[in-house]
């Protein structure tokens, strides 16, 4: 089951609701024959993930001003958002397999999965299933080094969702801190950036100077 979208509803029913549950997009139009083959097929494939994906259709040619503001150029346009932003897209038909590989992108694997419980053991689990899990290894550093007081003001700020102010405490212990720590360090702002998207602008802005301050 989808949802329709227009220029007056997009946002709410796109950008709000993939803060909650990640969104795909179809963007269409009536004379499209490639829109009428995909439809089907996306259609089966959301249906497939049980409610942990949905869809909403854009008809383009009726909402002309969301399909500019996403740069549509050629239909079927599938765009997906999660947490408020786009975060991959395709255009034209393509087969199921390919329409289910773009959604399973979308979903938490089993180490995020892990990671959110938040224990030790859940953690090193993540990390037994996928060896550089940036937010896995972030996460088991943050536990080893919570008595670190090189790392401790900026692990403090992270967990008290202070993550601007954690993130330059962290930059600010690179200068004094040896190899070990600077890796330390480096795992745990890479983990962040993860955490908070590689488009976010704090990711942009802390991982140039992360850049800067160890190379």
């Amino acid at each position: 089951m989808s949802v329709d979208a227009t220029d007056a509803t997009f946002d709410d029913a796109v950008v709000e609701r993939s803060k909650a549950v990640p969104v795909v997009v179809d963007f269409w139009a009536d004379w499209c024959g490639p829109c009428r083959q995909l439809t089907p097929i996306i259609e089966a494939a959301v249906a497939a993930t049980d409610g942990a994906v949905e869809l909403v259709k854009v008809d383009v040619d009726q909402n002309p001003r969301v399909a500019m503001r996403y740069r549509v150029q050629g239909i079927p346009a599938v765009k997906a958002f999660r947490d408020g932003r786009l975060v991959d897209e395709f255009t034209g038909a393509v087969p199921r397999a390919s329409v289910d590989s773009f959604l399973r992108g979308l979903l938490p694997s089993e180490a995020d999965r892990l990671v959110e419980q938040g224990d030790e053991a859940s953690i090193r689990k993540a990390l037994e299933l996928e060896p550089d899990h940036p937010a896995a290894r972030a996460a088991l550093t943050r536990l080893e080094s919570a008595g670190d007081p090189a790392l401790g003001p900026g692990l403090t700020a992270l967990e008290a969702g202070e993550t601007e102010r954690g993130l330059e405490l962290l930059l600010d212990a690179l200068a004094e801190a040896d190899t070990a720590l600077r890796d330390r360090i480096r795992q745990v702002m890479v983990g962040v950036f993860a955490d908070l998207g590689q488009d976010h602008p704090l990711s942009s802005e802390y991982r140039r100077r992360l850049a800067a301050a160890l190379y």
